[in-house]
């Protein structure tokens, strides 16, 4: 059963969607680990688009702002700050489980197999042969490059990072990428990133 991580300060609407989760298959938790994340803004305390940026810091999860703030300004910071959709109160049940489900289904297919070596894009982890490892997000984009093609230049590599939102040059990309080979090796599964001279790395 798919967990979602409801955050929600208002206690009747908080209630109203647990149930509704309940009622259509997913189990509603209050802190992670979970699938996807249904975020209010107005929190007391930090805001929801602090709460989004502390979980981008760890997670790809999806994640859905669920709020009465309808600026334009509003949800474009929703966006900027990682959330995958941003949905109007009232909301639409039907709509929201609609938004939910594309969103699970998305993730569901995040996850990448080269050779017994996974990638799991949605929780940053790689596994080979029984064993695990933590990546950071750039190490998980950058294993994501290499696995989803036969040979990146270190071009192709900063732009997808960038497209992420992950600003690193060429000399942050190599740190990344022994980084990355030092983990790979404690698997197991060493020599899987070869260097291409003067071009960039394959698998």
């Amino acid at each position: 059963m798919e967990k979602i991580l409801v955050i929600e300060d208002d206690h009747s609407i908080h209630e109203e969607l647990c149930a509704l989760l309940r009622a259509n298959g997913y189990m509603p938790v209050s802190e992670p680990p979970c699938d996807l994340a249904l975020l209010d803004i107005n929190l007391p305390g930090e805001s929801g688009f602090e709460v989004c940026r502390k979980l981008r810091l760890h997670s790809d999860m999806p994640v859905i702002f669920l709020t009465a703030r309808d600026s334009a300004d509003d949800e474009l910071l929703g966006f900027g700050v990682g959330a995958d959709d941003y949905i109007r109160k009232p909301y639409n049940s039907s709509v929201l489980l609609a938004r939910i489900g594309r969103l699970l289904k998305r993730k569901s297919s995040s996850v990448l197999t080269v050779r017994n070596l996974t990638l799991n894009l949605a929780d940053m982890t790689v596994h080979f042969r029984g064993c695990s490892q933590e990546l950071t997000k750039n190490e998980t984009r950058i294993l994501a490059c290499l696995m989803q093609k036969e040979l990146c230049t270190r071009d192709e590599i900063i732009e997808d990072l960038w497209s992420n939102s992950l600003y690193i040059d060429e000399n942050t990309l190599y740190v990344n990428v022994n980084r990355l080979r030092d983990k790979l090796k404690k698997m197991g599964a060493e020599e899987f990133i070869r260097t291409v001279r003067g071009v960039g790395y394959r698998l």
